[in-house]
């Protein structure tokens, strides 16, 4: 018997050290700096990480632990979030702008520790300050736990793919202008694949990415929508993808010809290099909804080239990429996802909600200030604003977890409302002007910890209808509704997919329409909730929730770092 609790005490004991030693602590450098970009056809300093534009991709695994020390060697400031990165108890290094911290300013540096939990697949990391991240991001690959496998094949290789979007004026200029006049932003002058527009648009063709296959094998495409403003269609010529995750995330297997991905989001897909050797275009463009929107009406591209002895045709085949405005293109790709749920990657949806949430989110207009000189570049003659529940987001001085943490009185209010003020018909077509004013707050909303939370999105036709790719930081959601129009909420919630609803942390609400999510609030701490229209969150569509303390020693916000940038 002795012998027996001997060695079964030694199979745990070596059990335990090969769980420790599987968790691995990464390090890097991130040093942001200002860096002279030729290579699309105009020459401009650009914001960096690491000289690299897209920046570095992060190699990690399933569990694993990443130190970053960033240094601010630029002329603005700059924060970093780790977009899906759920950060347990800690979120001192999520990284949105007065939220979780304020930025770290020129000269000075920040060390950021970010760890994994259940998060598999693809996330990516930007910078969350202003619009620096049209410029600071790159991808987050987090292979399987060391000793399991994927839930698919093994494919032969594994490409990040980085949608993005290009201006050729300083992207900081492009922000100041708009918010001076109170218009909608430039649109931007191109989109690009890995950093590079591809051969349709001027002096990019030698520099165009080009991924080389070989006939017979796959390729794990990790695709993130870094684009700035808008939802992209992409394909590739004669080719179908087989999306496999989401939001680092599994999904179950989904042959499709396109994908429909919104900024923020990743989606995971396999492409099996099955067709007559040649060459293929593989290209993005714009889904737009809102007809009254200025959208970049370009088309990038790149080139998928099979290995071998040939003459490519001419003219080698290009994709059909849905139409600009094609919303059931939008919603059939995005309402055919759904969770994987094998035993290694369970499904938890939460089934008895606790606290119910029914959140408008609209776009808005304001007076102009009282010393303009000539009218706002909004409509009617007045300035954008955007919303949720008409609570337009005003950022604080002190961000909004140093002033909870330290009971910093003033900051912040947390009276965020769970319903709009009034209840009308929100995707009318002729709202009256008079509801277009938001209130201009800095409110929160406090969820008590392990609380199951349900948010309706409802999107309105207030000023303009239009998609809205709500992002969730510190936790991820189950996508279990949507549908067209006004919310009923005695018939709709009878149709939620509660069985295998895919899990995101980002997910577009359709033009006027309702998008129901699910989660446990099981994560201490203060977490940003925001539209990825970068447009739309510069007016004021974003709120934060701050999760509680639960009882257990493991269920409380843990103390902030040393270094963490000062606000004053």
């Amino acid at each position: 018997m002795k012998l027996f609790v001997l060695q079964l005490f030694g199979v745990l004991l070596l059990g335990a050290i090969l769980h420790t030693q599987a968790r691995t602590t990464h390090h890097h450098t991130f040093i942001v700096e200002e860096t002279p970009y030729t290579r699309l056809c105009s020459s401009k300093n650009i914001l960096t990480v690491n000289g690299s534009f897209p920046g570095p991709t992060l190699y990690m695994h399933k569990g694993d632990i990443l130190i970053v020390d960033v240094y601010n060697k630029g002329n603005q400031n700059i924060t970093i979030h780790w977009h899906g990165v759920k950060q347990p108890r800690y979120p001192w290094s999520d990284g949105p702008n007065y939220i979780t911290q304020c930025p770290i300013r020129p000269g000075q540096s920040f060390r950021q520790k970010i760890e994994l939990s259940d998060e598999e697949g693809t996330l990516w990391w930007h910078a969350h300050s202003d619009w620096t991240r049209a410029t600071v991001h790159g991808a987050i690959v987090i292979y399987p736990k060391k000793g399991t496998k994927y839930p698919f094949p093994k494919p032969h290789a594994e490409i990040p793919i980085i949608l993005a979007e290009w201006w050729k004026s300083q992207i900081q200029t492009v922000l100041n202008e708009f918010l001076t006049n109170g218009g909608d932003p430039n649109a931007s002058d191109a989109f690009l694949i890995n950093g590079q527009p591809g051969e349709f648009y001027p002096c990019s063709k030698k520099n165009t990415f080009r991924l080389a296959v070989e006939y017979g094998k796959t390729y794990l495409l990790r695709i993130v929508n870094a684009a700035m403003n808008n939802i992209l269609f992409f394909s590739i010529a004669n080719h179908q993808l087989t999306v496999v995750g989401t939001d680092g995330a599994y999904t179950k297997p989904l042959k499709s010809d396109y994908v429909a991905i919104s900024p923020g989001q990743t989606i995971d897909v396999l492409l099996h290099a099955n067709q007559p050797l040649n060459h293929y275009y593989m290209a993005a463009k714009a889904y737009n909804t809102a007809p009254q929107v200025h959208y970049d009406n370009t088309t990038t591209t790149a080139s998928l080239q099979y290995a071998g002895n040939y003459t490519p045709t001419s003219p080698v085949p290009f994709p059909a990429l849905p139409g600009v405005s094609n919303i059931t293109a939008s919603v059939n790709f995005t309402g055919s996802l759904r969770s994987l749920g094998d035993a290694a990657h369970p499904i938890n949806v939460p089934l008895d909600v606790s606290t119910n949430l029914f959140f408008t989110v609209s776009l808005n207009t304001l007076p102009c200030d009282d010393n303009a000189t000539s009218p706002c570049a909004g409509p009617r003659g007045r300035r954008f604003a955007a919303s949720v529940n008409n609570n337009s987001f005003v950022a604080p001085a002190v961000d909004v977890l140093e002033a909870y943490y330290h009971h910093i009185h003033g900051i912040y209010s947390d009276h965020f409302p769970s319903f709009p003020p009034l209840f009308f018909n929100f995707t009318a077509s002729n709202i009256s002007a008079v509801l277009q004013t938001p209130n201009r707050k800095t409110e929160v909303r406090v969820l008590e910890y392990g609380s199951t939370v349900e948010i309706v999105f409802q999107g309105t036709n207030l000023v303009a209808g239009i998609d809205h790719p709500m992002h969730l930081h510190g936790h991820s959601f189950y996508v279990v509704g949507w549908g067209f129009g006004n919310f009923d909420k005695n018939k709709d919630p009878l149709n939620y997919n509660l069985v295998d609803p895919p899990l995101q942390n980002t997910i577009a609400v359709p033009k006027n329409s309702w998008t129901t999510i699910r989660f446990k609030a099981n994560n201490p701490g203060v977490w940003l909730m925001h539209c990825h229209l970068d447009r739309h969150l510069s007016w004021g569509m974003d709120m934060s929730f701050i999760v509680k303390d639960g009882k257990g020693s493991n269920e409380k916000l843990l103390p902030p770092p040393p270094d963490m940038p000062k606000c004053y």
